[in-house]
């Protein structure tokens, strides 16, 4: 009996198999919605909206139709997530199944969502290795102002949060009680209590730890800064599973975006990016596809900039060493997303692996860098910490107002480059722009003209180290390399093709146009 019992369970088992299998993730796009419901958001997200002159309401907030949803339940269809801004529904299909959805008369279309993908994944912080950002980025000119991030809310979506509230850079945040909700949209149901934070599953599941820490980590015992924002509050959401890196989980992302803004989240953090390494080499995205609208989460991030006034902050991504592929992932192409990448510490020039902006978008990519030795993941959450700050200086401020503030306090500004966009933000220069919003960070920045192949500048400082972006236009980089001022004098030496050429002295910057 009992071997029959197992040869039964092991058919049971091997047929359960066969129907995953053959099922693949759908986005089920529907036609229209019932304008009678009221919005699915919360009355702080409509004052928000109020407050920064937006529409308050439209048809993206309204819910799905749960008539539609049930009928697809009726086709043993069990839907995953519902978007209402994009009117759509997630699931697993047979191919049965997706023939009979496509004949609803309510469904518009269907779209795949599965394959693989890269993530802009980090290895695990030192203490010691976060100190030089702080430095960098100015953080205690903040902490000088009073600035800690208190009254902001901040959403995180990432791929896990193993341990956080026995990580001592976060027990602050624990202790009083700053962690608000939390959802896990791997492991359903959504709301996962102890086990959020204690199940291990994957190499994974300590990133979004790692990038909380360096958006508000604090050790009160050594008195020491980690991030920015250490006195904001949190969402938190899981969206990606480490080990099943599959595109299909776009939707998780799509969900815990819509899931924040309900709640009057406006600002949010994501250090996942989206490009390439799909099961089926079909279903890729190319190079050509991170135009910033063709993935639905950098379509989902626009309407997040655009609709509902929430400032999106995300890596650029890991890939600048791989000459495959090289550029920003999505949805940092996103053009209302603030698109983060890294710098070296020395010399605040692209450090190798840190993403660069392709050629072809109209906009500059990434938005602003700074240094992390750890990739881009944990560069986008120190500047989140830093928005945090300017966002309880002046709650007025509009996320695109945010996004300029940040830009024009950048060390390059106005002369930005696709290798680091407009360098590293400067909390003098940003509290100096509120002060002040007229003021423009081209007080640091000088233009000169210059003709031939060669062009002698006179700078201060002996013996210093100048970082130089050679460029084919205003915005494109060439090549980047570091030269030695010799008795305060720098001799460029004109490329091939080379229209512009920024010398980045750090607390100023020339661009050199020729002519």
């Amino acid at each position: 009996m009992k071997k029959i019992g197992t040869t039964i369970a092991a058919v049971a088992m091997l047929s359960f198999s066969f129907n995953c299998l053959a099922q693949t993730k759908y986005w089920i796009f529907l036609k229209d919605k019932n304008k009678d419901d009221a919005p699915a958001v919360s009355s702080q997200t409509l004052q928000n909206r109020h407050l920064q002159g937006l529409t308050i309401t439209d048809e993206t907030d309204l819910p799905v139709k749960k008539e539609y949803v049930q009928q697809l339940r009726s086709l043993d269809c069990q839907p995953i997530n519902t978007s209402r801004w994009f009117n759509a529904v997630s699931a697993r299909l047979t191919p049965t199944q997706l023939q009979a959805v496509r004949e609803l008369s309510f469904v518009r279309t269907v779209q795949p969502i599965s394959g693989q993908f890269y993530i802009a994944k980090s290895q695990p912080q030192r203490r010691s290795a976060i100190a030089p950002v702080m430095t960098q980025v100015q953080a205690d000119e903040f902490k000088k102002a009073g600035l800690t991030g208190k009254g902001i809310t901040i959403g995180v979506i990432d791929a896990g949060f193993l341990e956080a509230p026995s990580n001592s850079l976060l027990k602050h945040i624990f202790d009083r009680k700053a962690i608000l909700d939390k959802r896990d949209y791997v492991n359903p149901p959504l709301t996962y209590s102890d086990k959020f934070f204690t199940t291990a599953e994957t190499f994974s599941d300590f990133h979004g730890t790692e990038v909380m820490s360096a958006i508000s980590g604090a050790n009160r015992s050594e008195n020491a800064q980690n991030g920015m924002a250490t006195e904001s509050q949190f969402y938190l959401a899981r969206t990606d599973h480490g080990t099943r890196e599959f595109r299909g989980e776009e939707d998780n992302w799509v969900a815990a975006m819509e899931w924040m803004d309900s709640l009057g989240v406006r600002l949010i953090n994501t250090s996942l990016g989206y490009a390439q390494g799909f099961t089926d080499p079909n279903e890729n995205y190319q190079i050509a596809q991170m135009d910033g609208k063709t993935s639905i989460i950098s379509q989902a991030a626009q309407i997040a900039a655009d609709k509902k006034g929430i400032l999106v902050i995300v890596s650029a991504g890991n890939e600048g060493d791989d000459p495959s592929w090289r550029i920003i992932s999505t949805p940092a192409d996103a053009q209302g997303v603030l698109a983060v990448g890294a710098t070296n510490q020395r010399y605040w020039n692209r450090i190798g692996y840190s993403s660069i902006g392709p050629e072809f978008l109209p906009y500059l990519k990434p938005n602003v860098s700074c240094f992390s030795l750890y990739g881009t993941s944990l560069s986008a959450p120190v500047i989140t910490g830093f928005a945090a700050c300017l966002m309880q200086a002046n709650p007025t401020l509009t996320n695109k107002q945010i996004i300029n503030v940040i830009e024009k306090s950048a060390h390059l500004y106005p002369y930005g480059n696709n290798f680091i966009g407009y360098g590293v933000p400067l909390a003098s220069r940003a509290l100096a722009l509120l002060q002040s919003p007229a003021e423009s960070g081209s007080v640091y920045a000088h233009e000169v003209k210059a003709t031939g192949t060669a062009h002698t500048l006179k700078l201060p400082g002996t013996g210093d180290m100048v970082s130089i972006f050679h460029k084919k236009n205003s915005m494109h980089v060439l090549t980047q390399e570091v030269v030695r001022l010799r008795d305060g004098q720098l001799t460029l030496q004109r490329q091939e093709g080379e229209t512009h050429t920024t010398v980045d002295l750090k607390n100023e910057v020339i661009e050199v146009i020729w002519e």
